[in-house]
């Protein structure tokens, strides 16, 4: 019902002509750039001022805003003409509106950086040792025709796999950087913003916007661009963003007119023309400082005597022309600052974990658990070995000390503990996270999803409860008037204007034609006699009916344009209802008013009769007005809207007029005296179609285990007749539908503090909040986040539409935005924005949320079954044979199947309709469940014993030479069967780690997942090669058929073998298998509104759990946006020096008046 709530409005696109009337506001695209004789630093230092300082100089030096838009070729009815040369032209002249992104990674940097796992340096250097030791002559082994053992193979095969392990993790990284560049710039290309070019109202992509252009300002906006209002109406700002002022600040033409890039509109609406873009704007240029003074390649040092005389220590480069010498200072000086304090703000950073999400908190955990786990197995088995290996070398056998023979005997063993940790150590969780999150963020696009914030999407899948609007989401969000009280009647259709009154259908057509949004209206659709809504669809209903009676708006409008309207009072949640004040020619001032009916009879004194005029409209007229009108009409699910007028006449006022003063000032900005004792005129009401794919979506989230509660600002008997329509409520449920009054009466105490036992008493019940405000949605998010009544603890999701909507949706575990008729605002405070404003598609988010949650579990419990094999066999190996059965080059081969290939296996796996058949996780249900460590246990119990037979009887078995008594250790068919079957094993294992919840069916769905099968098949082929071809460098023999067939049996057995674990009665299990349940207070989510990033406070984690903190956020930091650099600490600080000379330059234009501006505006910052 906002009135600044418009949507997109199309036009026909716009001719090639080349010439058009300069007096409709289309110029030559002819002329030359230089006659746009405002420069770019005029325009900079113009807007550095504020208050009456700007309007004072805009007056003197300009001659007013007017004369800026002529030197700007533009003008404020028309705009620019559009035609793509005369914008190239300003784009040349004043730049385009884009902020250049940091230059991504090179491969290079990427391969760098994959460099720096710890694991992989000592690996680097052990192989490194081991390959120089192995070119000192020794005693050592020799093979069977007396050539001394090529030693060097083992160094350069560990090399090899290492520099393979390291390009595929930059590629992985680099792929993963361009696919978030990408889900980045359709969000910013999405973002579209309202401009006047041609005479036409045009809806472009932000980065086309330039200067000269007249934008199009309203209620919820997020400013793309520096600009001066031309013309505005009840305009509130929230800078606080830019300059830190915590009040909203009112904007005119009179007293203020500089309006901001970045900031929001949280009132009103206007235009302005454009007069800073991109980089040259008051937020590019913030930016650019940041940019400037820590961007590789563009800060240059000045030589040390300079310091010394007060200059910067760093210069900004030449490119910047719009920084000045005080900027350059202050970004010099920053960097100057930052470079000290570097190492504090690391050791800051290091010190608190930042808000994870349900899945990273449990990841974080359990990877340190494994971490540490396998470094105590790594270090038992290299201890084990030095041990055994010196007590039978010198003890007992009492040889000599050989320098380069038992150096390189020590390597070995310490490269065999390395290895281990390698393995066991989940370095392929953070890939798989992101493989997870980047595969369900490409394809919930296709399904109406966009996903600003990746964890949104695995966090959606442990939704417990959603928290819904009506309109647009559970609705079709087409609204029309299919009923009207006017003049004590009731139609149940709408009558045409000769079935009126006169002067009452006047007073109608007049009051929705003017008290409406301009750029709301209605076109004719293609192929159809409906038309199409452009702009606010509430008011759309009411143009609509304007129509229905046989006239239309648009005559009314072009005889009283925007700007000749007197004042406005645009719609907000706090107002409830939109006015518009006129003056008429005789000098009566008329206010037409709209908004809900029960608002609206609050303010009326009289009524409209169309027998006896206005007669006098008392409270027990009023409420009987409700309960026979209001409510039977909201009980057939119609939106109620009313419509009033008031009059302020010059003389002779009647008994519903108000006489002008003497002096003929009206106090207008006491807006509870202007729109009040006011003349009802009419009530509508209005339809809007429950959507029909909504009731089914609703079933099925039951199904699913999730509550859906509306949420809605419309009357208790709308909204309960909705919610029946949409299966929230059912005759048969134990259910609550309050309205916002009782709301709050039931969750305050006599000191009217809101107490969360008192919350916990009626939200488990509650499915229908009614009449809402913003500050009751978030209480209610709020609340039902932090009740521990759950004993997994709640996860809510949101949805929210409007400017207010903000804390809301921050306070949520996921917010969702409406794309189409969502305010800016609205989605900068969401993680997913809804592109069709379907509730079904909240739906389909959960199923791909629970996806991802469940493509990690596949992950873990896959990598945690090789993790459990590995580690036990290298570590008995090392006890009983004094090696390890598995090679180190064996064991990062293993290594890369489990962490890179294998995470992109099941990483991918498509989501089904059986994902919404099982209960949501929540907060603190275990990571890996009973079922799931079955599984590992069980799996692990199978391959380890298969592995023991093989190695301690499988050479007597199978009738070919034991590895395990060899003097010098060599390949052999042994070991190698050891190795392929273990390779086996583990790949069978990947076909039954894609089911986690004892289905049998494993191969279920198996054929549609074509990643899947190419990765396995081409895993398979590459071990049949590196068995076959492999020789001295992977520590293999050929194997014969026979032997191949005794692998692939004990390969297949893991098949078999996971029914068997399948029919266990895992509900006998001991709880205390599974792992993940007890997740700490402080590591749950919380968020305050506005401050979802902040730093949590209490006890730092070590540095070892900082590095696995670090891995698993990886894909946080590549998805940083601009608002992200705001809120760092260097960024803070440079913010905080704009907005020192933001304040010295707002101390400068105070005023006395300014200094009483109204502030009685509550926002949540």
């Amino acid at each position: 019902m906002a009135s600044g709530d418009h949507d997109v409005i199309p036009l026909d696109e716009i001719d090639g002509k080349t010439e058009v009337d300069s007096a409709a506001g289309v110029f030559h695209s002819q002329r030359d750039v230089e006659y746009l004789s405002v420069s770019v630093e005029e325009l900079r230092a113009l807007m550095e001022l504020r208050g009456l300082e700007a309007v004072q100089r805009i007056q003197d030096y300009y001659g007013g805003v007017g004369n800026i838009c002529e030197k700007l070729y533009t003008t404020a009815d028309s705009g620019l003409g559009g035609s793509p040369g005369e914008i190239k032209e300003h784009q040349i002249k004043y730049g385009a509106n884009v902020i250049p992104p940091k230059p991504p990674k090179t491969f290079l940097q990427l391969v760098w950086e994959a460099l720096q796992d710890v694991t992989l340096i000592i690996l680097i250097i052990a192989a490194i040792i081991s390959l120089a030791l192995s070119f000192v002559p020794s005693s050592g082994c020799q093979d069977e025709e007396g050539a001394d053992h090529p030693g060097w193979i083992e160094g350069v095969a560990i090399l090899g796999a290492v520099i393979i392990v390291v390009l595929v993790t930059a590629f992985n990284d680099w792929r993963k950087e361009i696919q978030f560049r990408g889900l980045q710039e359709r969000i910013d290309n999405d973002h579209k913003f309202a401009v006047i070019r041609l005479g036409r109202v045009e809806q472009i992509p932000v980065s086309d916007i330039v200067v000269g252009d007249i934008a199009q300002v309203k209620y919820g906006d997020l400013l793309p661009a520096d600009g001066i209002l031309i013309q505005g109406s009840d305009l509130q700002i929230d800078e606080s963003s830019l300059t830190g002022e915590s009040d909203l600040m009112k904007k005119s033409v009179e007293r203020d007119p500089m309006l901001l890039s970045g900031t929001h509109v949280m009132e009103g609406s206007g235009k302005m023309v454009v007069t800073a873009v991109g980089v040259n704007s008051q937020a590019g240029i913030i930016m650019e400082l940041l940019n400037a003074a820590h961007q590789s390649g563009q800060v240059e040092e000045v030589p040390k005597e300079a310091q010394g005389n007060g200059k910067a220590a760093y210069a900004v480069p030449a490119e910047q022309p719009l920084l000045n010498e005080a900027n350059k200072k202050a970004a010099a000086n920053q960097s100057k600052e930052d470079v000290a304090n570097n190492s504090k703000d690391d050791s800051e950073e290091d010190s608190k974990l930042k808000n994870q999400s349900v899945l990273q908190t449990k990841l974080t955990r359990l990877a340190i658990q494994i971490g540490y786990a396998g470094t105590a197995v790594a270090l038992l088995t290299v201890l084990v070995l030095l041990i055994r290996w010196a007590v039978e070398e010198f003890a007992i056998a009492g040889k000599p000390w050989d320098n380069t023979q038992h150096w390189k005997k020590i390597v070995d063993y310490f490269i065999i503990g390395v290895t281990v940790l390698v393995v066991a150590v989940p370095e392929g969780l953070p890939l798989a996270v992101t493989l997870a999150l980047a595969y369900s963020v490409r394809k919930m696009m296709h399904d109406n999803n966009l996903v600003r914030h990746l964890d949104a999407c695995e966090t959606m899948g442990n939704a417990t409860a959603i928290c819904s609007d009506k309109t647009g989401t559970l609705t079709t969000n087409r609204m029309t008037v299919v009923q009207a009280y006017l003049a004590g009647k009731l139609y149940k259709s709408i009558p045409k204007y000769d079935e009126l009154e006169p002067m009452l259908a006047d007073l109608i057509i007049y009051s929705i034609s003017l008290n409406s949004g301009y750029t709301s209206r209605l076109r004719q659709g293609n192929n159809t006699e409906l038309f199409d809504q452009l702009g606010n669809k509430t008011e759309c209903a009411l143009l609509g009916m304007v129509l229905n009676m046989g006239k239309h708006y648009d005559p009314i409008r072009e005889a009283w344009p925007e700007s000749s309207l007197f004042k406005v009072y645009t719609f907000n949640s706090v107002r409830k209802c939109m006015s518009t004040v006129i003056k008429l020619e005789n000098g009566t001032y008329r206010v037409f008013t709209k908004g809900a009916s029960e608002v609206i009879l609050r303010k009326c004194d009289f009524v409209l009769k169309s027998s006896n005029g206005a007669e006098p409209f008392p409270i027990a007229d009023q409420e009987e007005f409700v309960a026979n009108i209001i409510e039977p009409m909201a009980m057939e699910g119609l939106r109620t809207l009313s419509l009033a007028y008031k009059d302020y006449v010059p003389s002779n006022p009647a008994a519903n007029e108000i006489q002008l003063p003497k002096d003929g000032e009206i106090n207008w900005e006491d807006e509870n005296c202007v729109v009040g004792g006011l003349t009802f005129i009419a009530i509508c009401g209005i339809e809007d179609p429950v959507r029909p794919e909504v009731p089914d979506s609703i079933q099925k989230c039951q199904n699913a285990g999730i509550t859906v509660r509306m949420v809605t600002g419309d009357n208790i008997n709308t909204a309960r007749s909705i919610a029946t329509k949409c299966g929230i409520i059912t005759p048969e449920s134990d259910f609550l539908v309050l309205d916002g009054k009782e709301f709050n009466n039931r969750i305050k105490d006599e000191n009217g503090i809101v107490r969360q036992e008192l919350i916990d008493k009626i939200w488990q019940k509650l499915r229908v909040l009614a009449r809402s405000s913003p500050s009751d949605k978030y209480t209610l998010v709020k609340g039902i986040i932090e009740s521990k009544l759950n004993p997994n603890r709640e996860v809510v999701a949101v949805t929210g539409d409007g400017t207010n909507d903000g804390p809301a949706l921050k306070v949520a575990d996921v917010g969702f935005a409406m794309g189409i008729a969502g305010t800016d605002v609205a989605k900068e405070a969401s993680d997913i924005i809804l592109t069709d404003d379907n509730f079904t598609s909240i739906v389909k988010a959960v199923m791909w949320g629970r996806n991802v949650y469940d493509s990690i579990a596949k992950f873990l419990q896959f990598q945690l079954t090789v993790n459990v094999v590995a580690i036990v066999v290298a570590f008995v190996g090392a006890a009983a044979i004094k090696d390890s059965p598995l090679k180190a080059i064996q064991m990062l081969w293993v290594n890369l199947i489990m962490d890179t290939l294998a995470s992109l296996a099941l990483a991918t796996e498509v989501p089904t309709d059986e994902l919404l058949e099982r209960k949501p996780y929540g907060r603190t249900k275990p990571l890996i469940s009973r079922r799931m460590m079955a599984n590992i246990l069980g799996q692990g119990f199978y391959q380890i014993i298969v592995l023991f037979v093989m190695l301690f009887i499988g050479a007597k078995w199978l009738d070919i030479e034991d590895g395990t008594s060899l003097a010098c250790p060599k390949p052999t068919v042994h070991f190698t069967m050891i190795f392929n079957t273990f390779v086996l094993m583990t790949l069978f294992n990947e076909v039954t780690a894609r089911k986690i919840h004892g289905q049998r069916n494993i191969l279920d769905g198996l054929h549609k997942n074509y990643l899947f099968l190419g990765i396995w098949i081409g895993t398979f082929i590459g071990q049949i090669i590196l068995v076959q071809l492999g020789g001295l460098v992977f520590s293999c023999v050929p194997l014969s058929w026979e032997q191949w067939g005794w692998c692939l049996f004990f390969g297949v057995g893991t098949l078999l073998w996971s029914q068997v674990i399948t029919s266990l009665p895992i509900k006998k299990l001991p709880k205390s298998l599974s792992v993940g349940r007890e997740v700490r207070e402080k590591d749950l989510v919380t968020h305050a509104a506005f401050s979802a990033h902040e730093p949590r406070s209490g006890d730092g984690p070590s540095r070892g759990q900082i590095l696995w903190i670090r891995s698993i956020n990886r894909l946080q930091q590549q998805m940083s946006t601009q608002q992200r650099q705001i809120e760092s600490p260097k960024m803070r600080r440079i913010v905080k020096l704009y907005q020192m000379q933001a304040g010295q330059a707002r101390a400068r234009s105070a005023t006395p008046e300014r200094a009483q501006r109204d502030g009685n505006f509550d926002v949540v910052h």
